[in-house]
C-alpha cells in the first residue's frame, strides 16, 4: 500500500498540535484528516475508515478513552490501529488506554523523525493483520480470519483487534503454554515496546467476554487456551 493510500486520522483539541504533526504526516506523503473532539472523530472515521487514528486522551466533550471504545465498537474499524498520544505517563492511563482497545502510545512532546519511525511501525502492524481464508475451531469458539470475528456457539462476536490476535494466537494450539515474550512478539510486534501488563490487560477483557476458565494463567512463564 502506497503512503497516498494511507489515512491517518489525527485528533487533539490543541490547534499547534494538529497543525505540527499534520504538517510532518502530509509532508512525508500520507493523506492526514483532523478533528479536535472524539465525537468529531468518531464522525471522520466512519467516514475516511482510517488505517491509524492517532488520539489524544485529554480533550473536551468527549475525552479519548471513551472514543477509542466506541470507535473499536465499529465493525469497518476492527483492523484500524490506535495509538493514543498522550504527555501522560502513569500507569492508570495507559493501562485505560489499553482496556478501551488502543494499540500503543506516543507520548508528547516528540521529534518528527522519531513521530515518522513510530507511525511506520504502528502502519506495520496494520499490514500484518490482513485477512486470511483460515478459521480456527476451539472447543465452541471459531475465529474466523477472513470475517475478522469470532462466534461462541452460533453467536457472532467482533473483537477490538489485539484482542481477536491474542485469542488466535493462544488458540491456535489449545494448551500450549504461550511465554509472555512470544505473546509480544506475535501480537505487537517485536519493533515496539510495551508494557507487561497489556498482556494482563488484554487476557482480563478476553475472560470478561468468554469465560475465565478458558485461560489460565502460569505464574511466570505465560498463559494457555483451555477448550
Amino acid at each position: 500500500m502506497k503512503k497516498k493510500d494511507i489515512t491517518i486520522l489525527l485528533v487533539d483539541d490543541e490547534p499547534d498540535i494538529l497543525e505540527i504533526i499534520g504538517y510532518n504526516l502530509s509532508s512525508e506523503g500520507y493523506n492526514v484528516v483532523t478533528a479536535d473532539n472524539g465525537i468529531k472523530a468518531i464522525d471522520k472515521a466512519k467516514k475516511a475508515k482510517p488505517q491509524l487514528i492517532i488520539l489524544d486522551v485529554m480533550m473536551p466533550e468527549m475525552d479519548g478513552i471513551e472514543a477509542c471504545e466506541k470507535l473499536r465498537a465499529v465493525p469497518e474499524l476492527s483492523e484500524t490501529v490506535i495509538a493514543f498520544l498522550t504527555a501522560r505517563g502513569e500507569d492508570y492511563s495507559q493501562v485505560a488506554g489499553f482496556e478501551a482497545g488502543a494499540d500503543d502510545y506516543i507520548t508528547k512532546p516528540i521529534k518528527p523523525k522519531v513521530l515518522l519511525s513510530k507511525v511506520k511501525a504502528l502502519l506495520r502492524r496494520f499490514k500484518s493483520t490482513e485477512k486470511s481464508q483460515d478459521s480456527v475451531q476451539a472447543g465452541n469458539i471459531t475465529i474466523n480470519r477472513e470475517e475478522y470475528k469470532i462466534y461462541v456457539g452460533k453467536q457472532g462476536m467482533v473483537l477490538p483487534k489485539k484482542e481477536f490476535e491474542l485469542l488466535a494466537l493462544l488458540a491456535s494450539k489449545p494448551g500450549k503454554v504461550f511465554k509472555r515474550e512470544e505473546i509480544l512478539d506475535n501480537v505487537w510486534g517485536n519493533e515496539v515496546v510495551v508494557g507487561g501488563r497489556t498482556i494482563d490487560v488484554h487476557i482480563r477483557k478476553l475472560r470478561e467476554k468468554l469465560g475465565d476458565k478458558k485461560f489460565k494463567t502460569i505464574k511466570g512463564v505465560g498463559y494457555k487456551f483451555v477448550v
